[in-house]
């Protein structure tokens, strides 16, 4: 089963990611130093007991693994998680429309 999933750390941040193979064990690639840099800021407490949820948003048995990128894509952009201030995607780059 393709997945496409969105991950919401302790910091409050998310990170929309696919996995080609529907292993529930995967948990994506965000950026370790941005993350590391985040959780440094958290209270110790909650450094040491956390939660890291994982949402599967969309799911297909027959779609490309084209099709399950386009669908990634267009997660990220929904849901703003390429935005630095809200999420840990880097790719697609964020466009802030505020400041167009």
């Amino acid at each position: 089963m393709k997945q496409v999933y969105k991950l919401t750390y302790p910091t409050g941040k998310i990170y929309i990611g696919m996995d080609l193979f529907g292993s529930y064990r995967y948990f994506g690639s965000p950026d370790i130093d941005i993350v590391n840099a985040d959780f440094a800021t958290l209270p110790n407490d909650v450094r040491r007991d956390y939660t890291v949820r994982k949402q599967i948003l969309w799911e297909s048995e027959t779609a490309t693994d084209t099709e399950v990128r386009r669908m990634e894509i267009e997660m990220i952009v929904e849901h703003r998680s390429n935005d630095p201030k809200l999420g840990y995607n880097r790719t697609p780059k964020f466009k802030d429309q505020a400041s167009t």
